[in-house]
């Protein structure tokens, strides 16, 4: 995740190769229930940090987050989701969501995120995935008039790196492989379990 961009703009070709990479992310019942807000000239992405982050000041720790000179807003679309399920090759009639286990209409939004995310690697780029606060949702939709029924998951900002501060957060270490990974079976012990 890089937190300092360059400002230079970046070739079309490049954002349309992440966006072609996002939308073949796997999603369930391939109901595709994202959408992308793509903000490449400055005037657009000084109104998204207006109405995503108008709490920003002259102080703000990280400004080389607001140089990106590509912001994009990956959007998650819930009811594509539940009218899939409610097609009769799926089993079902109706549109509850008490079958999901999880909100895959995010997740699904995360891994295409994720996909432009390493598209932007591959292509030399820097790039950072970041949330905006459920209070800002509703400025950021009438500002670039996204409709009600699709959410923003987050925001990624894209271009060539700028010298950067590392993230604090970062010396608390990766966790090693033998704490998160369970081959067969949980590995705690049985008082644990439950």
């Amino acid at each position: 995740m890089v937190r300092s961009f360059q400002e230079d703009a970046l070739d079309p070709g490049v954002v349309d190769r992440m966006l072609e990479h996002a939308v073949h992310a796997p999603s369930a019942g391939f109901s595709q229930g994202w959408a992308f807000v793509v903000l490449t000239e400055p005037a657009d992405r000084e109104l998204f940090w207006d109405a995503s982050f108008p709490q920003r000041t002259k102080e703000f720790r990280w400004p080389g987050i607001l140089k990106a000179p590509c912001i994009i807003v990956p959007l998650s679309h819930k009811d594509a989701y539940l009218d899939r399920y409610a097609e009769a090759d799926k089993g079902f009639t109706d549109r509850s969501e008490s079958r999901w286990a999880a909100p895959y209409w995010d997740i699904d939004t995360g891994m295409a995120s994720l996909l432009m995310l390493l598209t932007a690697v591959d292509e030399g780029l820097g790039a950072l995935f970041f949330g905006i606060q459920p209070q800002n949702h509703s400025g950021l939709r009438a500002a670039f008039a996204i409709p009600a029924a699709y959410s923003p998951i987050g925001a990624i900002a894209v271009g060539r790196r700028a010298p950067d501060e590392l993230s604090p957060s970062l010396r608390r270490g990766r966790r090693p492989l033998d704490e998160v990974v369970h081959r067969g079976r949980w590995s705690a012990p049985s008082a644990e379990v439950g």
